[in-house]
């Protein structure tokens, strides 16, 4: 028989790759739906009264006029929390490119702590590694949220329908 005949062992409760994705606790929703909102709410922020606060955490290396990538980013974050609240569907996938999203604007944080860079309040350096402390924490509350871990096996079928 090829090596390829029998199946890995999956947990009980993986769904399959193909196939629906399990239901989500109502705990894990609300907080699905608190980050999307979250994410709407940034990025409205980054398009309008708060460009310049954003403007302090473009690293000084981006070789991109600031400006366009506070506008760019408040996009992307608009479009993320939009399909945090409309997609649930596809929340694994989302979920997953979210936690990434937050871990590509990492260097954003990190350069403001680097340049002591004032912004959003973030004036002194306990202040400023203070924010560098929640980025993973904003990492895994994508990843918990969506289920993306723990239905990982589903992305598969996400992507694919």
């Amino acid at each position: 028989m090829p090596h390829d005949a029998h199946p890995q062992a999956q947990p009980p409760d993986a769904p399959p790759a193909d196939g629906p994705l399990p239901r989500t606790s109502t705990r894990r929703t609300v907080g699905r739906l608190a980050l999307g909102a979250f994410l709407l709410f940034a990025g409205i922020s980054h398009l309008t009264w708060s460009r310049e606060e954003f403007l302090a955490q473009v690293p000084p290396w981006v070789p991109v006029d600031g400006d366009t990538v506070v506008i760019v980013s408040g996009i992307v974050e608009v479009s993320l929390g939009g399909a945090l609240l409309l997609l649930p569907g596809r929340r694994v996938a989302v979920g997953w490119v979210v936690a990434a999203f937050f871990v590509a604007i990492f260097p954003g944080n990190i350069s403001q702590y680097v340049t002591r860079t004032d912004g959003f309040g973030l004036d002194t350096d306990a202040a400023r590694a203070t924010r560098l402390a929640f980025q993973p924490l904003l990492v895994l509350w994508a990843l918990w949220s969506t289920g993306a871990w723990r239905d990982r096996r589903a992305l598969r079928g996400q992507l694919y329908r």
